[in-house]
């Protein structure tokens, strides 16, 4: 069996304090208490106020991180389309050039300097790339879509599910850097759930439904680059929601439930099983998520069908811990 030094590439040392500021993952023997010590990442963590946007709004699509997030597209009030696009730098947002067509219900992927912005409403399948500055139109999906999801990098992408003239759909798209080919469809078709996923070989899919106020799903299913399998199920049924992470690690953060019309709870994903964490402070839907399970931002959306739509964020950060083996 191999020891310590021959998987991390170094012994384990013996000190007589433990370190001031350990890193997530380092171990050591603290040789005055006698015992084995790590640092890891609490995961219930704590939510705590962002930067408000400029514009409030609903149904509007993110990539980046809790630090460096673009904030594109959207709708207010239900029915006023925007093309407004805003950069967030972890405590502001400014507005930056806007889309070249103006969509709610709209996906992505990328970070703040490099990203895709696919689908949305008016249902479409237009695809427009950013390069840190602007926004140039490159391939379209092979099939128009809202409600649908998205995972990855602007040369590694996926966009599933949602809704195409013909109703729910099941369908994947993977994008490669100048074109979109259609690969394995999902085992339940579905539209208004929420994804995580570092490119387009790893990404899951969790909640969802009809996008209409009805039924939603516990579902989540889990994508190896040729195929969908289905894991286990997130803790409470939900739709219009947001998350962020990747396929292994991921946060389910806002979302809406047939028994209750806004909910803050948070759920955490190991890749194993999804663990209910601390509730953000305030219950969202239609709001939209990005960066990390350690460092996740929820932004927008709506505490009700009559409130007005927020310009808030909230921001996730997970609360480190030094534990004795």
């Amino acid at each position: 069996m191999a020891d310590y030094k021959e998987i991390v590439g170094t012994k384990v040392k013996a000190i007589s304090a433990n370190p001031s500021d350990p890193t997530n993952g380092q171990v050591w023997y603290n040789s005055t208490d006698e015992v084995l010590r790590y640092k890891k990442a609490n995961v219930a963590g704590a939510w705590s106020a962002g930067g408000n946007l400029n514009t409030g709004r609903l149904a509007g699509g993110m990539f980046g991180t809790q630090t460096a997030s673009i904030y594109f597209g959207g709708a207010v009030s239900f029915s006023t389309t925007k093309d407004i696009v805003e950069s967030y730098n972890g405590s502001s947002w400014t507005e930056v050039a806007d889309l070249n067509a103006a969509r709610d219900y709209i996906r992505g992927a990328g970070i703040s300097t490099a990203g895709l912005a696919f689908g949305g409403e008016p249902t479409t399948a237009a695809n427009e790339s950013w390069n840190g500055s602007s926004w140039t139109e490159v391939g379209d999906l092979n099939a128009a879509r809202d409600y649908h999801s998205g995972a990855g990098t602007q040369t590694s992408a996926l966009a599933f599910a949602g809704e195409d003239p013909g109703g729910l759909s099941a369908k994947t798209e993977s994008w490669n850097g100048s074109s979109w080919t259609e690969v394995g469809d999902l085992n339940t078709a579905r539209g208004a759930g929420t994804a995580a996923g570092a490119d387009n070989t790893a990404a899951l899919l969790f909640a969802g439904g009809p996008p209409s106020f009805g039924a939603a799903h516990e579902a989540t299913e889990q994508w190896n680059g040729t195929s969908w399998t289905n894991v286990a199920d997130i803790n409470t049924a939900s739709r219009i929601t947001s998350g962020c992470g990747i396929s292994t690690e991921a946060l389910l953060m806002g979302r809406f439930t047939p028994s209750s019309p806004t909910y803050g709870n948070t759920e955490s994903w190991n890749n194993t099983t999804w663990t209910e964490v601390s509730d953000m402070s305030t219950g969202v839907y239609f709001a939209i998520g990005s960066g990390t399970t350690s460092a996740g931002l929820c932004v927008g959306g709506r505490t009700s069908p009559s409130n007005k739509d927020l310009a808030s964020s909230e921001e996730f950060t997970a609360v480190s811990t030094i534990a004795v083996d």
